[in-house]
């Protein structure tokens, strides 16, 4: 097919159907030592930590797990 017949086609643009499953970037700060802990996990799964820590803040949401707040009683 040559170039002109390729630029005759009427191609229509497609929504994409994952659009809501897709990731939001954010920026959130850290302890050195959970990114530590992360990147060596990584390192042993060969799965990247951002993944990591996406997948296990994931899984806190789906069980409605709920931070231990045992340090603001100590104050």
């Amino acid at each position: 097919m040559s170039p002109r017949s390729v630029a005759n086609l009427n191609l229509q643009s497609t929504k994409n159907p994952y659009v809501k499953k897709l990731k939001k970037q954010v920026t959130i700060r850290l302890k050195e030592e959970v990114i530590s802990y992360f990147k060596h996990l990584a390192d042993d799964t060969g799965i990247p930590y951002q993944s990591l820590i996406n997948l296990y803040l994931q899984d806190c949401a789906k069980t409605q797990r709920k931070p231990s707040l045992e340090w603001l009683s100590r104050v």
